[in-house]
């Protein structure tokens, strides 16, 4: 059975967690022979990414989580 309680929490939880979640900012892309790349910022860090890790990170990974190095500025 369904209570309008059970939704609320329900709704609240979702609410939580993306609040968590880190926020991911592409600042910049690239495409070259077939590869995708990325730099994103989270947390004030810049990183060079690939696909897949972007959307780790979208899930909510963190950049410690993924062993990531922040990019060096050229």
């Amino acid at each position: 059975m369904f209570s309008p309680v059970i939704g609320q929490n329900a709704k609240r939880a979702a609410v939580r967690e993306a609040l968590d979640r880190h926020k991911v900012y592409i600042t910049a892309q690239s495409f070259s022979a077939g590869a995708y790349q990325a730099r994103v910022l989270v947390d004030g860090e810049a990183y060079w990414v690939d696909e897949f890790r972007l959307a780790q990170l979208k899930r909510g990974l963190s950049p410690a989580e993924l062993e990531l190095t922040p990019a060096t500025d050229d």
